[in-house]
């Protein structure tokens, strides 16, 4: 009993040493004034692909490429299918000193992971070093200086005054439309959508006939429009319209009267069956492709997947509907002054005890900006380069030349591009804090809701609409103060994280209580054994 007691003091003494060395994290990165080539590095590079090959390829080149340049440094590379397994699984790493070196991801994501000390490298000093800076000279390879980076790309990536990620890629959301159903219908595409126009060419082909039949395909199934992402959805007829969504400060001002009037729209049209999302119905390429959707919202970053003619579609070939497909800018309230979301993947570095592998880490994520790598990877979807340069480059324009070709020349994720190229002066961005992520999770948690809530024939009035932001604040930790309280209350450096106090008194707790049992086992021992005498 008492090796098992002095075994458990120990353990004890070795968990406190652990929670206070986590609270502390590693040290902050400072600079190495040279790299060790002597020695050898192993990084870990974690990457989104969905069934893209070519960006798979493109990936590989650019790591086989980079390791020729750099023969002491090995690049293993982790493919995810989405960005939130990325962010889901790099949370799960931060406690444990297990996250990647490398990793594509989103400044919301990245401002969560930033709230462990000295998680995420910060990149100002790096970014104008005089030896390994952008483009400096000791780098391998001609990589872009920091003034080559689109600016407000680059200013996307400033999170509490200070770069902590590079752009990668940028695309924006695009509306890719059936124009011979629009025509069919007696509208015209315009230039610019607005949501009055879109709302009422949907409405208006919802007509059946008498067997239940939609008269403007011939099918048992229609949903004029369909949006991908909702949150974006309603982060940007927000800004369109005036409406509040956030501050810089990190206070939420989602549940207002703005954002309930959008609501309130939005259920009319999901009544009648003219709208639904891709949570509720399915990828929206999928039913344009088909003929059963005539106003499908997408990324641009998505562009292969839409039209008649999409190398990437995933439909059988005998559902596909031969039709015209138009790319035009988001709906709009105000066509003058159009308003569109700027996002797409960025790349940050995670800290290390050792600088040295910290540096290789950005060796690697200056060669993911150059030109090669930059122009390679855009040609596979409809990203645009971060960089001045990739954009100018004879390779690039070229290629934006060719629009129609063959399948790595389809038209529209050419035009998709040319879309983002045009209105670059048209995008924001939304502001980035640590819960930027949950809010916005809880943007398009709204109109999902409320689209379920029609088809399940509920009563949508004010009371409902209470109950929604009401609940909607609690799920994802949003008060009704409006000011953004995610994630769990934060220790100060070197004091113990609340759940290593919660576990050693859980601990000590326990133990007391085995104690308490020894002692009253003692005691009823020596009570026996003076009954017997």
């Amino acid at each position: 009993m008492k090796k098992f007691f002095f075994l458990s003091l120990l353990i004890l003494s070795l968990l406190t040493l652990t929670g206070c060395h986590g609270s502390k994290g590693p040290d902050a990165f400072v600079i190495p004034e040279e790299f060790d080539t002597s020695r050898n590095f192993e990084l870990t590079f974690w990457a989104k692909n969905d069934t893209n090959k070519n960006q798979t390829n493109v990936y590989e080149r650019a790591i086989r490429d980079f390791e020729a340049l750099y023969p002491n440094i090995t690049v293993n590379m982790r493919l995810y299918t989405d960005y939130s397994r990325i962010y889901n699984d790099v949370i799960t790493n931060i406690s444990t000193g297990t996250t990647p070196n490398i990793c594509i991801t989103y400044p919301d994501h990245i401002a969560t992971y930033m709230t462990g000390v000295n998680v995420v490298v910060p990149l100002d000093e790096l970014l104008t070093d005089e030896h390994y800076g952008m483009g400096a000279e000791e780098i391998r390879f001609d990589a872009p200086t920091a003034g080559e980076i689109v600016p407000k790309f680059l200013e996307e990536c400033i999170i509490d005054g200070q770069h902590y990620a590079l752009p990668y890629m940028r695309s924006t959301e695009a509306c890719y439309i059936n124009k011979d159903m629009v025509e069919a219908l007696g509208y015209e595409v315009p230039d610019v959508l607005t949501w009055d126009f879109v709302w009422e060419v949907s409405e208006a082909a919802m007509a059946k006939d008498k067997d239940g039949t939609f008269l403007i395909n011939h099918q048992k199934v229609m949903i004029p429009f369909i949006y991908k992402s909702t949150d974006n959805m309603m982060i940007q007829m927000l800004r369109q319209s005036g409406g509040a969504y956030s501050d810089e400060s990190g206070r939420s001002l989602l549940f207002n009267a703005d954002t309930r009037a959008i609501l309130e729209e939005i259920a009319v049209h999901a009544g009648t069956g003219a709208f639904s999302t891709f949570k509720i119905s399915s990828y929206p390429a999928n039913f344009l492709n088909a003929g059963q959707c005539i106003f499908a919202v997408d990324s641009t970053a998505g562009s292969t997947w839409m039209g008649a003619h999409a190398p990437l579609s995933d439909i059988s070939p005998d559902k596909f509907v031969e039709f015209e497909t138009v790319v035009r800018t988001v709906p709009q309230f105000d066509p003058d002054a159009p308003q569109m979301i700027s996002q797409g993947p960025s790349l940050c570095i995670f800290n290390r005890e050792d600088p040295q592998e910290v540096l290789a880490s950005w060796f690697f994520m200056q060669y993911m900006l150059s030109d090669k790598v930059q122009t390679a990877y855009s040609e596979t979807e409809g990203y645009v380069p971060v960089t001045l340069t990739a954009q100018k480059c004879g390779e690039y324009r070229d290629y934006l030349s060719r629009a129609g070709e063959d399948d790595a020349h389809y038209a529209i994720k050419i035009d998709s591009v040319k879309l983002l190229l045009d209105n670059m002066d048209n995008t924001f961005i939304t502001p980035v804090y640590n819960g930027s992520a949950s809010l916005r999770d809880a943007a398009g948690q709204l109109i999902e809701s409320t689209v379920k809530s029609v088809r399940r024939h509920e009563t949508t009035d004010s009371a409902y609409f209470d109950r929604l932001f009401y609940n909607t604040a609690g799920l994802y930790r949003l008060d009704s103060a409006g000011h953004d309280t995610v994630g769990a209350q934060q220790s100060e450096p070197g004091e113990l994280p609340t759940a290593s106090k919660v576990l050693l008194a859980s601990l000590c707790t326990v133990w007391a209580l085995l104690l308490a049992v020894y002692l009253y086992r003692i005691s009823r021992k020596q009570k026996t054994v003076h009954n017997h005498t």
